[in-house]
C-alpha cells in the first residue's frame, strides 16, 4: 500500500459484491479490503485506521448495517459511512441519514456513481457531524412504496429536510403521491407532535380559501356567526400543506406571501395581526420552471416557497415499482381479515404494461376494482379495468414458441428487456433457480436481487411468478 493511499473496507455479506467492489475501488487508487459482517467491521476498526466505510444495510447477522453505522458514529465519529441497500424505504433513509450516514445508494448501483459519491466522503470526512436518531422517531408514513432509483432519492430528500424548518415545493404529475411525501416530511420531522393540516388550494372559491387558511372573526360576512381558526393557526408549531398552490388567486398569493415573511396574518374581518408559526410545504403539478413562465403565478412567492423542491417521478417511469405498488393496495383494500388475493401471471403483466396516465392514484383505483370484483381466486386481468387489458388483448397474436418475438414486443426499455429475460429464463427452467442463475451466469444470491428488484417472487408458489 503506497503512504498517501486512502483506505477503505466494504462491508457485505455477499462475497462476489466484496470482491468486485474491492476491485473497481483498487483500480481507482483505493487500499481496499473486505469484510462480511458488522461483527467482523467492528473488530477490524478497532485495529486499524480507515477513510471511508460502504457496508450493506442488510446482512444475514444482527448487527445489520445500520447498527454498525451507529457504532461508528458513537467510537469513530469522523469516518464517514456510506449505506448500500436492495430494500429502500422512507424509514431507512430517515434512520441512515440521521445517523449520520454520509449517502445511502440503492443496488444494483451504478459503479461510477458510487465511486463519485466514496470520493465526496473522502473529501468531507474531516467535517462528517454525527446526528443521531430521536428515540421517539419511529413512526411511519402509510402509502409510499418504491425501490428503484428514483424513489430512493426521493426518500433521502425527505430524511434531509425532515428537521427544517424551511419551505418545501413538491412538484409532479396528478396522483404521483405529493402528500404522502408532505406527511412523510412531517412524521419524520421535530413537528411531529404538532398537528398537519393540508388544504387543495384548486378545490376552493377565492373567499372560502381565504377564509379557510387565515380564518375570520364573527360577522365578517354573511353565515359567518362564529369566530373561525384558520389552517395557519390550527397548525401552529406543525406543518401547514398547502396542495396545488399553483391554482391560488393572485391577491390570495400576496397576503400568502406576507404571512410567510412576516409570520403573522390577520383573519379575514379582523384587525388585530395573529402571529403564527407552522412550518409551510406546498405541492403543484406544474414544476417551477413552469411557475417562472407563468403570468399567473408571483415569482416572489415562488422564491419563498421553492427554498427545497423535490420532484416525483410519473409512475411510467418507475414501472419496477408496479409489482410492489400493486401488493401494497391488495393488502390495503382486502375486506376484513380476509387473505389478500394474489394477482395471476396475466393480470401483473398488464399492470406493468400500462402506462398510468393518473399515477399511483390510478394505479389504486384499478387494484380497489379488482379486489370488489374478484369473489374467489387469483385476480386476473377479467378483474381489471378494461382499458388496462385491451391494448394488449388487441395486439397480433404470436407464434407458438417465438420466445424472441415475446421478449422484444413493444421495444421496451433495456430495464424492462432484463425483466422479460429473467421470466424467460425462469419459465423455461421451470422455475428451477439454480438452472436459471446458472443460464444468467450469476449466482443465486443475485438471481433472488435481480428477482426482489423486479418484484418477482422467488420464495412462494410458481403461479405467482408473472409470464412475459
Amino acid at each position: 500500500m503506497l503512504p498517501d493511499q486512502p483506505r477503505l473496507m466494504i462491508v457485505d455479506d455477499d462475497p462476489v459484491t466484496c470482491e468486485m467492489l474491492c476491485e473497481v475501488f483498487a483500480a481507482e487508487g483505493f487500499a481496499s479490503r473486505f469484510v462480511q459482517s458488522g461483527e467482523a467491521a467492528v473488530a477490524s476498526l478497532a485495529d486499524e485506521r480507515l477513510d471511508v466505510l460502504v457496508s450493506d444495510i442488510r446482512m444475514k447477522t444482527p448487527f445489520d448495517g445500520l447498527a454498525l453505522l451507529d457504532h461508528v458514529r458513537q467510537e469513530y465519529p469522523h469516518l464517514p459511512v456510506v449505506l448500500m441497500t436492495a430494500f429502500g424505504s422512507v424509514d431507512t433513509a430517515v434512520r441512515a441519514v440521521k445517523q449520520g450516514a454520509f449517502d445511502y445508494v440503492s443496488k444494483p448501483f451504478d459503479i461510477d456513481a458510487l465511486v463519485a459519491t466514496v470520493r465526496r466522503a473522502l473529501a468531507a470526512r474531516s467535517i462528517v457531524q454525527p446526528e443521531r436518531l430521536a428515540d421517539d422517531d419511529e413512526q411511519h408514513a402509510p402509502g409510499l412504496v418504491g425501490r428503484t432509483s428514483a424513489m430512493l432519492e426521493v426518500y433521502k430528500m425527505i430524511a434531509r429536510v425532515s428537521d427544517s424548518p424551511a419551505a418545501v415545493l413538491i412538484t409532479g404529475e396528478s396522483g404521483t403521491g405529493k402528500e404522502l411525501v408532505a406527511r412523510a416530511i412531517h412524521v419524520h420531522g421535530a413537528r411531529h407532535l404538532a398537528p398537519f393540516v393540508a388544504i387543495n388550494c384548486g378545490a376552493l372559491t377565492e373567499t372560502l380559501l381565504e377564509s379557510e387558511l387565515f380564518g375570520h372573526v364573527r360577522g365578517s360576512f354573511t353565515g359567518a356567526v362564529a369566530n373561525k381558526r384558520g389552517i395557519f393557526e390550527q397548525a401552529q408549531a406543525g406543518t401547514v400543506f398547502l396542495d396545488e398552490v399553483s391554482e391560488m388567486s393572485t391577491g390570495l398569493q400576496v397576503k400568502l406571501l406576507r404571512v410567510l415573511q412576516e409570520r403573522e396574518l390577520v383573519p379575514v374581518g379582523g384587525s388585530s395581526p395573529i402571529t403564527v408559526n407552522a412550518r409551510v410545504i406546498a405541492a403543484s403539478s406544474r414544476d417551477p420552471e413552469m411557475l417562472m413562465s407563468s403570468k399567473s403565478f408571483r415569482h416572489d412567492l415562488l422564491y419563498r416557497l421553492n427554498v427545497i423542491n423535490i420532484q416525483l417521478p410519473p409512475l411510467r417511469e418507475r414501472r419496477e415499482d408496479v409489482p410492489l405498488l400493486a401488493a401494497h393496495f391488495l393488502r390495503k383494500h382486502a375486506p376484513g381479515n380476509r387473505t389478500p388475493p394474489q394477482l395471476d401471471r396475466a393480470a401483473l403483466a398488464y399492470l406493468s404494461n400500462y402506462p398510468w396516465p393518473g399515477n399511483v392514484r390510478e394505479l389504486e383505483n384499478a387494484i380497489e376494482r379488482a379486489v370488489t370484483m374478484n369473489q374467489n381466486g387469483p385476480i386476473t386481468p377479467a378483474d381489471l379495468p378494461r382499458k388496462i387489458f385491451t391494448p394488449l388483448a388487441e395486439a397480433p397474436p404470436l407464434a407458438a414458441g417465438d420466445d424472441l418475438a415475446r421478449l422484444f414486443a413493444g421495444l421496451p426499455s433495456i430495464e424492462e428487456m432484463q425483466r422479460r429475460y429473467l421470466l424467460h429464463v425462469l419459465e423455461a427452467t421451470g422455475g428451477n433457480r439454480k438452472r436459471a442463475a446458472e443460464i444468467l451466469g450469476i449466482n443465486r444470491k443475485t438471481l433472488y436481487r435481480m428477482a426482489a428488484r423486479f418484484g418477482i417472487d422467488l420464495q412462494g408458489e410458481s403461479e405467482k411468478v408473472p409470464s412475459v
